[in-house]
């Protein structure tokens, strides 16, 4: 069974910083690619930024500079490291990961207000 399990959400101030971290399991982790996408209220699901197995990392423009996706593949988990945040970045962050098959973690709840 596969299970995709998200931490370290919170609230925190603008300026703030977090760190996300999805802990995978039943899945050959090393070898898929790895996502993190946010959902805020009323808005579509979007990517925010992905690694792929070979460890190359890509952002979305609005948080380049700020956001750093990394991988333990030891630990078969994926992390999101959140500096600089702001209220535009509250929304619930997924997990994603995906080889042939896809799957979705349950989401964790970001929110950046003072």
């Amino acid at each position: 069974q596969v299970q995709l399990v998200e931490s370290g959400g919170g609230l925190v101030q603008p300026g703030g910083s977090l760190r996300l971290s999805c802990a995978a399991s039943g899945i050959s982790f090393s070898r898929y690619h790895m996502a993190w996408y946010r959902q805020a209220p009323g808005k579509q699901r979007e990517l925010v930024a992905r690694i792929t197995g070979g460890g190359s990392t890509n952002y979305v423009d609005s948080v380049k500079g700020r956001f750093t996706i990394s991988r333990d593949n030891a630990k078969n988990t994926v992390y999101l490291q959140m500096n600089s945040l702001k209220s535009e970045d509250t929304a619930v962050y997924y997990c994603y990961a995906r080889l042939i098959s896809e799957y979705w973690g349950q989401g964790t709840q970001v929110t950046v207000s003072s």
